[in-house]
């Protein structure tokens, strides 16, 4: 059995899956402010699973991470740093334990059940802030970026500004006072996609992916504003930029616990 851990800034979700990736069981419970009470309530939460020997975990952390260490640098919602989470999990689960950062395990998963023959995917998650991964061969790049939303400063109302701070799901909120899937008027989706069109760009330009997938709580509402995003990035193609498909995720708001099954199973199979 695999265990997934989706670590997020108000919730953890567990789930147990087969090693054929079935789904057994998943539980939720609200995330902890306190690190040391995260681990408390994993260690009695995980029973809650019916499963009591896993073969391998994977986590899903919503931040930076350092990878050989196995430790957190910072993370966007919770105020844990430093702190030693792959090995303090390990101890807990009791069986061999990878730790990856959020957005990366959920291009994973897309990555996985996309159709077509891509060998570079960008995958870009739209929710309370922005992330990405890129998928070479159906691996995680991790020399690339854990926070995109963080990563790309852009030019936005005359000033050099985040690009989350004006292109993420909470921004949104902020702007027009109602949530992505509230949204229906196509003006306003007009000026939602050209903020997410500008660092789009950038990543195509700087990444060279052969596909871009949307997911997140925006990305879940691909249907309404999709055309008009690939409208907007293809104003910017060059002869020398090439824009790439761009597709809706297949699991926008889901694809970070499948994305822990696949990391899981890959570890397991390269022992």
């Amino acid at each position: 059995m695999i265990l997934g851990i989706d670590i997020g800034g108000t919730k953890t979700l567990l789930a147990a899956f087969n090693i054929e990736g079935e789904l057994k069981n998943t539980y939720k419970f609200p995330t902890p402010n306190n690190y040391e009470d995260f681990l408390s309530q994993l260690k009695s939460n995980i029973t809650q699973l019916g499963v009591h020997d896993f073969d391998a975990c994977s986590v899903g952390v919503p931040g930076v991470l350092d990878r050989l260490n196995g430790s957190i640098i910072g993370l966007g919602n919770l105020p844990w740093k430093g702190e030693k989470i792959e090995s303090d999990i390990e101890k807990i689960v009791k069986c061999p334990t990878k730790i990856e950062n959020d957005a990366k395990l959920a291009g994973l998963y897309e990555a996985n059940v996309l159709d077509g023959d891509f060998l570079r995917i960008l995958y870009l998650t739209f929710s309370t802030g922005i992330g990405f991964s890129l998928i070479v061969e159906g691996k995680i790049d991790t020399s690339v970026s854990d926070e995109g939303g963080h990563g790309v400063f852009l030019e936005h109302n005359g000033k050099v500004t985040m690009w989350e701070k004006f292109a993420s799901g909470k921004a949104i909120v902020a702007k027009y006072g109602k949530k992505a899937s509230e949204i229906e008027s196509r003006q306003i989706w007009k000026e939602i996609v050209h903020n997410m069109t500008i660092g789009i760009i950038n990543l195509n330009t700087i990444l060279s992916p052969d596909i871009i997938l949307i997911g997140g709580g925006v990305g879940a509402n691909f249907h309404k504003f999709g055309d008009l995003l690939v409208e907007d990035v293809h104003r910017y193609e060059t002869p020398l930029t090439k824009i790439p498909p761009i597709r809706g995720a297949k699991h926008a708001e889901e694809a970070v616990i499948y994305g822990c099954y696949y990391l899981a199973k890959d570890f397991i199979q390269n022992r």
